[in-house]
């Protein structure tokens, strides 16, 4: 019944203390969330609504990644994401939690992310009365002499209780008898101490020994005891107890004393003689295990020896009991209380942790960002625990202080770019005020993630590129490079050629086509110099980034000209196309007389345009000679009677290309007598009359008013035709500024089209044939009229035309 009653006031006291933690839980210091519950509560009780508290929304929590950081190594609580409610995680035994403490506080560390956040919450543990006091050993002995008079006081064993407060023990019974009282004596932190008072003089023939019951009661509601036995042995004649010199013992001892140090002697005196009055000395009955690890004594000289380590982060101060005892046989004894006050050192450096980090950080972040937030601790106290925390070296980044003591938040103080440094190893010193003065270092490595903050650059710009006609059509041709700053994604880069509508697509965009991935660029066809002999187009060079950077560059394409087109000859050229032709000429003309001029023309340009004239085959080689240079045919000396009157010359005509490509003309040269000449000289070009010596003068005054009528009529044409506007050019020719010698400019019609001829001066009456590729000039055909010769004095490029 009893061990009933026991546990329904336990669950009584359990309500009780529950009540109280929701009256008090949401009670707030400073900046500090404080929440209280009382220890064996079971596991998922609630502790209280951190989200609440905060003022957080919930669906905030989980985006935020909120968390609990405890300070030591046992977690005894989480948080619900989901409600923000803060749970037992398990069962805690305060005793365990806060050995020695009167007030057990557990600090936890909320963690909100995005942007970092960190709040303190602190649960105080109520102690309940779950312990029951108890004696180190269920008996004990005492030995008192009977000489001794009544007023002795002996310290008893004191019983410990893991409670504290009023949980621990408060008071001390001793079962009833005729020759002892009890008293208590309060320490303090030390707990009460129980002594025993001798009230009257012991008579050992009356009774050898006295059994006492002490009890021990603590102060909860209902209270709980424990028990333990004391026998007193009466002793004969040992009168005088041992007497310290001194009322009060205290000294100062710095901490990490060397093992052996001597820190006090203590010294007492025993009137007695013999062994009754030699005194050895001892550590009390009461010492606890700590200090007995931590201090020894010396039983014959009373020094107090450090045997340990001291460390004032784990005790500030000490007392010691030393007991002095004599070597009676029945042994005196006095306690006495010696105070030991550490002294602090600066034997602690400080300890950094990193709370909470982003490893990467966008080269793009404002300033003021947080990277991370860092905690410092120093077991030391005072200055020496002081601490003060910087980079060592220069960094975009400064350590900015919190509202919490040593809680430290490192942001960026400059603009950071990762295409300059990409990984920062930063190094954070924590030095504190103690002299000398200790520090730490705790290097931590942030790296910038890249954003697209750089365009495409190309290896040139502009590019210019030099391609030789007939190309092999889909055979890369040239490349184009662009490279990006940026890494990844923003650095990979996409290649395309700019079409716009603007430019000439028939130039180059129907022809070429770009690899994207690489900027090597093909032409779909070949090209021909002499269609096209330069052009330009853009490419663009765009990243993968979001939003995606770009770039372009001019591509300057000039086209090299190759020997493959064969020399055409214009003059001479039959009515079906073939490069033969009849000339008459007088049986008297003297030498040096000009027989015709064999005119050609060749597409190509520089050397593989240069025409040179030669003789290959000739029936007299003492009778004509061949300028190779203007392909004039003129008499080498005068003919004679025996002269043959037809004389047949075919002429080579081959340019100066790496592999000279050529053509033949056949000239028919036959002698006529003068007469004859002079009769098919009105059809001749005016630019021969002046070779004719032996024309009488009336033929000069017709043919002189032919060619003023001529001149008329062709001056007409040309003011005709200027006031038309035309826009047809050479199909063989390009450009117009060409600076070579002055040729004729030909225009005819075939069909629906008009066609333009460019070539040497050629006499008047000259004509094309339509069909004749429009490059080719024929003998002159008497059916013809002269409105055809058009426009006189085209510049051209010497190369090009070979001109008289």
């Amino acid at each position: 019944m009893e061990q009933k009653r026991h546990g329904a006031s336990r669950e009584q006291w359990l309500g009780i203390a529950f009540i109280v933690l929701l009256i008090l839980q949401w009670s707030r210091a400073s900046a500090q969330i404080r929440y209280s519950i009382a220890e064996e509560v079971k596991e998922g009780t609630v502790v209280g609504n951190i989200a609440k508290d905060l003022g957080l929304e919930m669906n905030a929590l989980k985006e935020r990644g909120c968390r609990i950081v405890e300070g030591s190594t046992e977690s005894f609580f989480h948080v619900n994401q989901n409600d923000g409610i803060l749970y037992v995680d398990r069962i805690i035994d305060r005793e365990k939690a806060c050995e020695r403490s009167s007030v057990c506080l557990i600090n936890l560390k909320t963690v909100l992310e995005n942007p970092l956040e960190i709040h303190y919450v602190t649960v105080e543990v109520l102690d309940v009365n779950d312990h029951s006091p108890s004696f180190s050993t269920k008996e004990s002995r005492l030995e008192i002499s009977e000489s001794v008079l009544p007023g002795l006081r002996l310290q008893l064993q004191a019983a410990h209780d893991p409670d504290v407060g009023q949980l621990s023990v408060q008071e001390y019974k001793l079962s009833p008898n005729d020759h002892f009282r009890l008293e208590v004596k309060d320490r303090g932190k030390d707990g009460k101490i129980p002594i025993l008072v001798l009230l009257k003089t012991l008579d050992r023939e009356t009774k050898k020994s006295h059994k006492l019951l002490l009890t021990a009661i603590d102060g909860g509601k209902p209270s709980k005891s424990g028990t333990t036995q004391l026998f007193v042995d009466v002793l004969d004649v040992n009168d005088n107890m041992p007497v310290f010199n001194e009322e009060t013992y205290s000294v100062r001892l710095e901490e990490n004393a060397p093992v052996g140090t001597t820190i006090i002697q203590v010294n007492a005196s025993d009137l007695d003689e013999g062994s009754n009055g030699e005194i050895i000395y001892s550590l009390g009955k009461n010492v606890n295990s700590r200090i007995r690890e931590l201090f020894r004594v010396d039983s014959n000289t009373g020094e107090i020896i450090v045997q340990d380590l001291i460390d004032f982060e784990s005790e500030e101060s000490y007392e010691i009991d030393i007991q002095a005892s004599d070597k009676g046989s029945a042994p005196l004894r006095t306690d006495k209380s010696v105070s030991v006050n550490i002294v602090d050192l600066n034997d602690n450096t400080p300890q950094i942790e990193v709370t909470s980090f982003s490893r990467a950080i966008p080269e793009d972040a404002r300033l003021g960002t947080t990277v991370a937030l860092i905690s410092v601790l120093d077991k030391d106290s005072g200055l020496n625990g002081k601490v003060i925390c910087s980079f060592n070296e220069d960094v975009p980044f400064t350590l900015s202080p919190s509202t919490q003591d040593n809680m430290y938040s490192i942001v960026t103080k400059s603009p950071l770019d990762r295409e300059k440094q990409s990984i920062y190893d930063v190094t954070i010193v924590a030095k504190d005020a103690g002299v000398p003065s200790l520090s730490s270092e705790k290097s931590i490595t942030i790296v910038i993630s890249d954003v697209n903050d750089n365009s495409p650059e190309f290896s040139a710009s502009p590019y210019t590129y030099y391609v030789t006609e007939n190309n092999s059509p889909g055979a890369s041709l040239f490349s184009v490079r662009a490279s990006d700053h940026d890494e990844g994604h923003n650095s990979r880069i996409l290649y395309h050629i700019l079409r716009d509508g603007k430019e000439n697509t028939k130039m180059h965009s129907f022809n070429l086509n770009i690899n994207s991935d690489n900027g090597d660029i093909m032409a779909l066809k070949s090209f021909d110099f002499e269609t096209l002999k330069t052009f330009h187009f853009h490419v663009v060079a765009s990243d993968s980034g979001t939003p995606s950077l770009s770039s372009n560059v001019t591509v300057n394409v000039f086209i090299l000209d190759q020997n493959d087109n064969t020399p055409v000859i214009l003059y001479p050229l039959s009515s079906n196309g073939s490069a033969e032709g009849v000339e008459e000429i007088p049986r008297n003309v003297n030498a040096g007389h000009l027989v015709t001029k064999v005119r050609a023309y060749d597409a190509d340009i520089g050397y593989n345009g240069w025409l040179l004239f030669s003789l290959q085959e000739v029936t007299d080689h003492s009778l004509f000679g061949l300028d190779r240079y203007t392909g004039q045919i003129r008499t080498l000396r005068s003919f004679t009677e025996t002269d043959e009157a037809e004389h047949k010359l075919v002429i080579l005509v081959k340019d100066n290309g790496n592999v000279s490509l050529s053509a033949t003309a056949t000239v028919i040269v036959k002698l006529v007598e003068p007469k004859e000449a002079f009769a098919a000289s009105d059809v001749k070009s005016p630019a021969k009359a002046d070779e004719e010596n032996n024309v009488t003068f009336y033929l000069m005054i017709t043919l002189g008013s032919v060619s003023a009528l001529f001149l008329i009529s062709i001056i007409v044409l040309i003011a005709m035709q200027c006031s038309k506007s035309t826009d047809y050019t050479s199909k063989y020719l390009q450009e117009t500024n060409y600076d070579g010698t002055l040729c004729h400019s030909i225009q005819y019609r075939s069909g629906d089209k008009r066609y333009m001829l460019v070539g040497p001066r050629m006499s008047i009456g000259s004509t094309i044939v339509p069909g004749s590729h429009a490059n080719t000039l024929v003998l002159p055909d008497r059916r013809r009229t002269s409105e055809e010769c058009l426009r006189v004095g085209y510049t051209v490029r010497p190369y090009y035309v070979q001109s008289g």
